[in-house]
């Protein structure tokens, strides 16, 4: 058996830390982890063009499903900080970079490292 190759280690791991905070939300239907399959698959191509961009892939998965459930049923994921006010999504920092982190912009806070929202939201956890 082959060694799992760094890409694959890169995109597993994406897909695990967005698939985390799915979970967390409560919003992991078949449809939605439909929706991060996709995005991996797109991302496969993206970082094989540059390999130096593996470190950036879960905070780019991250935004394409939150982009496409922004598309097809709303905002994803709410923001847990801000409890008054209408409700707002969080946003992936930086957008290209690694380390990537859920932010509230209106409070100025990071709010949990992506595949970490169950700590901050108090959602399911996977074991």
């Amino acid at each position: 058996m082959d060694p799992v190759s760094p890409l694959e280690q890169a995109l597993h791991a994406a897909r695990a830390l967005v698939l985390a905070d799915l979970v967390a939300g409560e919003v992991a239907e078949a449809d939605v982890v439909s929706l991060v399959e996709d995005s991996v698959v797109q991302r496969r191509w993206w970082v094989e063009q540059w390999p130096d961009g593996a470190g950036y892939l879960a905070g780019l998965v991250a935004q394409d499903v939150q982009d496409a459930l922004l598309d097809r049923y709303g905002r994803w994921p709410l923001c847990p900080v801000c409890v008054s006010g209408d409700p707002h999504a969080l946003d992936v920092e930086p957008e290209l970079g690694p380390d990537p982190h859920w932010v509230c912009h209106q409070a100025g806070v990071k709010v949990a490292a992506v595949g970490s929202l169950a700590r901050a939201t108090g959602g399911a956890t996977s074991s």
